[in-house]
């Protein structure tokens, strides 16, 4: 349970680079065991983290390490922590790094609990983020539900071997790009990516998914990604709508993420609206925050693909499985909880992590959609899973699509101002026309022209 670490100037670098996060927080020893009991209390009714006691936070101006002069005086903290949380956290690993001079750091390592826990003052809290916050009444009752069963990311695979995780050439490069100088076994050992099965040693759900080189093919649940792109506006779309077969996106969960991301942009490079010159664009931003979240926050214990779909208006994400915990459909924007919370934590380490904001995935795509003048998605629970809708519809009205668009271009026709908008209603766009000619602001380039050839420019502009 406790070890001892020998300072080298490499690991203080790597663990002086860690900014504070949702899985990282450092205190100083100057700290009540009290009052660090709540951030570990918050780590393991989140998603687990790391906790370093004896060194100050990044904005301190003096030295950061500041350790504990010997083993003995970290006892007090390490009871309370230990045995005055209710109940006590299982798993819990304990490391002292020494410093030399500058003391020994405590390294608590804290998994995610499948336990609501309180301190010793009968307070809950949780971490969000980089902060740790007290939730109290019907959060603690939703957290409680949330946490009645073992995540499907920490289960046995029996098919697999640890030898084929440990010498994969993905888990090699994970553990390079990440700085870290522990062995591949070491590694998957500590992140409980390994577990015994009758006195064996096999790899998790997640050390697969995330390490092996073909993890489609050891799993016994689909696990891939599949694109489509649909010639259709229609929700109930026919097969003869799909353009070609689907993608298909194999492989461990990093180079899935990047894959349909240039995928997904490929295909809408080519794409326009109503086959027009009006191309179909979205904010990048918000198309990689949606897939992204698809592929980490995924029920992998169902027998189904992420399934993308690209029309002629909308892109839409269906994700196989419900909101996890106490989520929902009304509050997804203001709460967090993880389904996979070992899967998030190891990509989160990477230096450009494709999971960069914690929490705010769906606030980013909000705020993208917004910025680019088009609605906020829509997400739907279905039977047994999550769906995502991002549509090509402005939040701009009518009026102001015409007129902004008349700013640069000559004229503007019933089509351009449907393209422009997303609306499917020709009359909508006409109405809106008719109310800006009666207001002579508008008028007909040809007023004799067939209605499928009228065209609108500003007034008193030349011929």
């Amino acid at each position: 349970m406790f070890t001892r670490i020998n300072y080298t100037a490499t690991l203080e670098e790597e663990i002086l680079a860690m900014s504070e996060s949702h899985f990282l927080d450092f205190k100083s020893t100057r700290k009540a065991p009290k009052d660090l009991q709540q951030h570990f209390v918050g780590f393991a009714n989140a998603d687990g983290g790391e906790l370093y006691i004896g060194i100050e936070d990044e904005d301190y101006t003096g030295e950061r390490v500041a350790g504990f002069a010997k083993q003995e005086d970290a006892n007090e903290i390490l009871q309370v922590l230990l045995m005055e949380t209710q109940p006590s956290v299982e798993g819990v690993d304990i490391e002292y790094i020494d410093f030399g001079g500058r003391g020994l750091i405590l390294h608590i390592l804290i998994p995610k609990s499948p336990k609501v826990h309180y301190t010793s003052s009968q307070k809950c809290y949780m971490r969000l983020n980089a902060s740790t916050v007290e939730i109290r009444g019907q959060k603690i009752l939703e957290l409680g539900y949330a946490k009645g069963s073992e995540s499907y990311e920490g289960k046995i695979v029996s098919d697999s071997e640890v030898e084929e995780i440990s010498g994969s050439s993905i888990l090699a490069d994970y553990l390079n790009r990440i700085g870290s100088s522990q062995s591949a076994f070491d590694f998957l050992k500590k992140q409980r990516l390994i577990k015994t099965d009758d006195g064996v040693l096999k790899p998790t759900v997640a050390s697969v998914l995330l390490f092996d080189e073909e993890p489609q093919a050891v799993l016994n649940t689909r696990c891939a990604i599949k694109v489509y792109r649909l010639h259709t506006k229609q929700v109930n779309y026919k097969r003869e709508y799909l353009s070609g077969e689907p993608t298909t996106i194999e492989g461990p969960i990093e180079s899935q993420i990047h894959a349909v991301i240039s995928v997904v942009n490929d295909i809408l490079s080519d794409v326009s609206v109503d086959r027009e010159k009006v191309a179909l664009r979205y904010p990048q931003e918000a198309l990689k925050e949606i897939l992204v979240n698809a592929v980490i926050h995924r029920d992998y214990s169902l027998n189904d693909d992420i399934h993308v779909r690209i029309f002629d208006n909308r892109i839409e994400v269906q994700n196989p499985g419900k909101l996890p915990g106490y989520i929902t459909v009304q509050n997804i924007y203001d709460e967090r909880f993880s389904r996979n919370p070992s899967i998030v934590r190891l990509l989160h380490k990477l230096p450009e992590p494709p999971n960069k904001d914690i929490g705010e995935g769906l606030n980013t795509v909000r705020n993208a959609l917004y910025s680019a003048k088009l609605v906020e998605p829509k997400i739907e629970e279905l039977e047994n899973a999550v769906q995502i809708t991002v549509e090509h519809r402005s939040i701009e009205s009518l009026r102001d699509i015409i007129l902004r668009f008349l700013e640069t271009e000559p004229e503007i026709s019933n089509r351009d101002v449907r393209a422009l908008s997303g609306e499917d209603s020709e009359n909508k766009v006409k109405r809106e026309f008719q109310k800006l000619r009666e207001e002579g602001i508008i008028e007909p380039i040809d007023p004799d022209a067939s209605p499928f050839d009228y065209k609108y420019r500003l007034t008193n502009q030349e011929n």
